[in-house]
């Protein structure tokens, strides 16, 4: 695509509201598109519609048209979680319509430079952190994307004296053509969305788009310990800043001394040998070496939160920030929500929402991430995993699981080869609000002081929640009202 200046008197349709929908559907409009949306959901189920309809934009809930993609169709923009089986898209690919999501239309909008952030986890704690260091060091950013806010929104209100620091997911990615972020972060892969993607392969190339339009002027950020981001380093044509907790590098971010792999102490730095301090350090490409901080006086917990940092610390550099204004924000800095966020204590239970782990990656560092007997809550929408992968994890640090939703009886499966002694499947409902407070009771009853009731479900939400945030929320409100 173009500016969206240039689709003036063209027509665009928008498939799919929620809020990325209604921010590029107003865009459009805007720059004089003849704009027509389209969400499978009813009128009803669709209260940005009437805001829409408001401005002159054409809203059609509750089924695709036949009519919907035309031969004068200009532009899909479709909402990112819309499979490219779905009808609509299929008919713009027969058609040659171009298929884009809103980061392409935000990319071209922006004034200002981008920095993008993907993988499989830790996009909005890093996401969220880099914000804070690039705001601490007066550089006026401002966070959106996955994260919540519409890029376009951000685009718009962006100057050129600003950064947009845009959590990116595979499904954005995808719908990608000309995006070129200037500083662009992978920060792992992991085997997860195949429902979607429908292999590995597409998977890995959607998140690849991250790097695809980036020139010799731009910066890439590759988590070096991870097998799959490092392969794809041999393609970039960025200026590569790799980051690493395993390895001393001849330039980039890492750990000294390294953390040994598989490392899942509770605290990051929290060593067996306390007289080991590990410091996290910056080596120029001359060969010169700054210590910034030692990895223990981390604002948030865990080995996986060290790699965040190391992350936001690379981009933060990259954008400019001085060395001595990463200190304060790296130490300050607290869990996002619904990522290993402490709830409260009853009765000497710790309750930890950790409802952003939508895949068995995330569920397990979550995981190792606590020394205390641990109940699990998880489950959720089935996207053809066995779960197996879990099962080692179950037996070593599980006191016990309580499942809910599509994936219950998987998860289940798995604790009892795992033996667990203690296994629990609450009863499907229609009302998920209710599934949910009844796990948390559910698991409140197994748990005895000293122990950790977790919410890291493994799994998306979408069976039975809106969103993982839904999700986290309920939880949240269940705990405080044992």
């Amino acid at each position: 695509m173009n500016h969206p200046a240039s689709y003036e008197g063209r027509r665009v349709v928008v498939l799919g509201l929620a809020r990325s929908g209604v921010s590029v559907a107003k865009v459009f409009h805007q720059f004089g598109a003849e704009v027509v949306v389209n969400d499978m959901k009813s009128r009803d189920l669709c209260p940005e519609a009437d805001e829409l309809t408001a401005l002159g934009i054409s809203v059609l809930c509750g089924y695709h048209p036949d009519d919907l993609i035309t031969e004068d169709t200009a532009l899909l923009v479709k909402n990112p979680g819309i499979p490219y089986s779905s009808s609509p898209v299929q008919r713009a690919e027969e058609l040659g319509v171009e298929v884009i999501t809103e980061v392409e239309a935000a990319y071209w909008l922006s004034p200002a430079p981008i920095i993008g952030i993907t993988g499989s986890n830790g996009k909005t704690t890093t996401t969220t952190w880099l914000g804070e260091i690039l705001s601490a060091a007066g550089l006026k950013p401002i966070v959106a994307g996955n994260i919540g806010r519409p890029l376009c929104e951000a685009a718009l209100e962006a100057t050129p004296d600003q950064w947009i620091v845009a959590e990116l997911s595979s499904f954005q990615l995808k719908g990608t053509s000309a995006f070129r972020p200037h500083i662009a972060l992978l920060l792992n892969i992991a085997e997860t969305h195949l429902d979607y993607h429908g292999d590995m392969d597409d998977y890995v190339n959607s998140k690849a788009k991250l790097f695809d339009n980036q020139t010799e002027d731009d910066i890439a950020i590759i988590n070096w310990d991870d097998p799959e981001c490092r392969a794809l380093s041999e393609f970039l044509v960025a200026e590569l800043v790799p980051f690493s907790l395993y390895e001393k590098l001849e330039s980039g971010i890492y750990i000294d001394p390294p953390f040994e792999r598989g490392a899942d102490s509770p605290k990051a730095g929290d060593e067996e040998d306390s007289a080991i301090v590990r410091q996290i350090v910056f080596r120029q490409a001359d060969g010169v070496e700054t210590k910034i901080l030692p990895v223990s006086e981390l604002g948030i917990p865990g080995v996986h939160n060290a790699a965040n940092a190391l992350a936001a610390i690379a981009a933060s550099i990259a954008a400019g920030v001085a060395l001595e204004q990463l200190i304060a924000p790296l130490r300050e800095f607290k869990a996002v929500e619904h990522r290993l966020e402490f709830v409260r204590e009853v009765n000497g239970v710790k309750y930890y929402n950790d409802s952003k782990a939508t895949n068995a990656v995330a569920t397990t560092i979550a995981v190792k991430s606590f020394n205390a007997p641990i109940v699990l809550i998880a489950g959720g929408l089935d996207r053809g995993s066995d779960y197996m992968e879990l099962e080692p994890l179950f037996r070593e640090k599980l006191k016990a699981l309580v499942a809910f939703g599509q994936t219950s009886e998987k998860l289940s499966r798995v604790a009892e080869l795992a033996g667990l002694a203690k296994i629990e499947i609450v009863e499907p409902s229609d009302d998920a609000e209710a599934v949910l407070k009844q796990a948390v009771k559910q698991a409140a009853a197994i748990a005895e002081p000293g122990d950790v009731v977790l919410l890291s479900p493994a799994c998306a939400s979408w069976d039975m929640f809106a969103s993982y945030e839904q999700r986290g929320r309920i939880f949240k409100d269940s705990a405080h009202t044992l």
